[in-house]
């Protein structure tokens, strides 16, 4: 049976026994520790103190969001099913003065809108057409390997194999967002299968990091996806040596990362070209560390499974300058994708601060930016090009995104907020724009440190 969700602007999921009890949001502030933790979901407080240690999201979106209201967010990252689950954390108590802003009961109408027309249960067979797509690349350029002399062929295999890894990725965020198969065991198992063993990037990795980027979008010091020090900083904020809340620790803005800084509008796309050997790094990290992972075997496993095929894939090739080029021919190719993942952020409107309930809707708007493109080329975008939408609905299937965009941009309108949909030329423009502007503010402080200090 489903629940509908309370998505309306009804105040209350159920009639209670006897006389209410009411805290007002500024007391509830103060419940925001490990220890300590409540947060209100459409007026009413639970005490998530102990849940968020086994939280399938990670603990990270409620230690953020933690002392507030997050109605909006949790419609956002939960289906119907979960708001039935809710009463077990209810603490008997209901915030005083609570109240919803225009902008928010929009969304929470938009949102009961696509459920009741069932747009998040309509996955269809995209994720089936475009694994087989993605599987045949990557059989094509074993075949190519095992199967040719030919140095052309060779880098053909290589660039075929970037491309599948860049589907794979695409298809391992749709089942990492529980949108690519019908349960949630599946989605889990193919997201260890495309992630961990075909990409070589941990799925459990990406949940981490990618979900406190969603509810964190843009945060300077919480969105773990701006934090690219030494090499890119998209904010002269970042020159202050802030404090990463999420990896807590300090972003150093040494002499080292004023010169890289100096440089990035120059070094960007050279970068993007080996971004993955950083992503596989913390991939490593991530798994040998000692913080909680969930099905931490299954993704060492899947890890290993990776990290056994592609070195002998790549052994196959007859000489080190082969194996080297393929290397850099395949990583070179998938920078495409790490390019797009930039474009959709990094000239976005940037602040400094945790995430806040009562501004779901603003700050995912401000912070994204989408790609204008045919439909005919939505394959190779990901459903990413619709990211304000993909923001503010990571559950929707890719497929419906482009269906509900005239509502978002609609809604965005009314309420006087950016709706940015650039070209794939306009966006690459406008994110050197950016990361010049930031580059010429550290070039400022090098040479002012250089004849300072000789």
């Amino acid at each position: 049976m489903t629940i509908s969700p309370p998505y309306t602007l009804v105040e209350e999921m159920g009639s209670m026994v006897g006389e209410k009890k009411y805290i007002t949001l500024e007391e509830l502030a103060k419940h925001n520790k490990p220890d300590d933790l409540w947060i209100s979901i459409l007026g009413k407080i639970y005490d998530v103190t102990e849940w968020s240690k086994v939280h399938p999201g990670g603990d990270v979106l409620l230690l953020n969001m933690g002392g507030q209201d997050v109605t909006d967010a949790f419609i956002a990252f939960h289906p119907a099913i979960v708001w039935g689950r809710l009463a077990k954390f209810f603490n008997g108590y209901h915030i005083k003065d609570y109240n919803v802003s225009d902008v928010s009961k929009d969304y929470r109408k938009l949102a009961s809108v696509l459920v009741k027309a069932g747009l998040f249960e309509k996955k269809g067979h995209l994720f089936t057409y475009l694994l087989c797509f993605a599987t045949l690349l990557f059989f094509g350029c074993v075949y190519g390997v095992l199967k040719s002399d030919s140095v052309g062929v060779h880098m053909l295999s290589a660039a075929m194999l970037g491309l599948s890894w860049i589907q794979m990725a695409y298809l391992g965020h749709d089942s990492g967002h529980y949108q690519a198969l019908t349960t949630r065991r599946w989605n889990k198992i193919s997201g260890i299968l495309i992630g961990n063993c075909v990409t070589g990037i941990s799925i459990a990795w990406w949940k981490w990091t990618h979900n406190a980027h969603h509810i964190a979008c843009n945060s300077l010091d919480y969105d773990p996806d701006l934090q690219h020090l030494p090499m890119l900083a998209v904010s002269d904020t970042l020159f202050q040596s802030i404090t990463s809340k999420f990896y807590e620790r300090k972003l150093t803005f040494d002499p080292v990362a004023k010169f890289f800084i100096s440089y990035q509008h120059l070094t960007y796309y050279p970068v993007m070209c080996v971004a993955r050997v950083n992503l596989y790094l913390q991939t490593l990290l991530l798994l040998c560390s000692k913080r909680k992972i969930a099905d931490r075997g299954l993704n060492i496993f899947g890890t290993l499974v990776f990290w056994t095929w592609f070195p002998l894939l790549v052994s196959c090739l007859p000489n080190w300058t082969e194996r080297v080029a393929f290397v850099m021919v395949s990583f070179c190719v998938c920078a495409v994708q790490h390019v797009q993942f930039t474009l959709n952020h990094f000239a976005g409107d940037t602040y400094v601060g945790p995430p806040k309930g009562t501004n779901w809707f603003e700050k995912q708007s401000e912070g994204t930016i989408n790609i204008t493109c045919y439909p005919w080329m939505d394959w190779f975008y990901g459903g990413l090009q619709f990211q304000v939408e993909h923001h503010l609905f990571p559950r929707l299937p890719r497929g419906q995104l482009r269906s509900i965009a005239p509502l978002v941009k609609e809604l965005c309108k009314k309420h006087n907020l950016p709706y940015r949909s650039l070209s794939w030329y306009e966006a690459n423009v406008t994110t050197l724009k950016t990361l010049k502007t930031a580059a010429m503010q550290a070039r400022g402080l090098l040479w002012e440190a250089v004849n300072t200090h000789g």
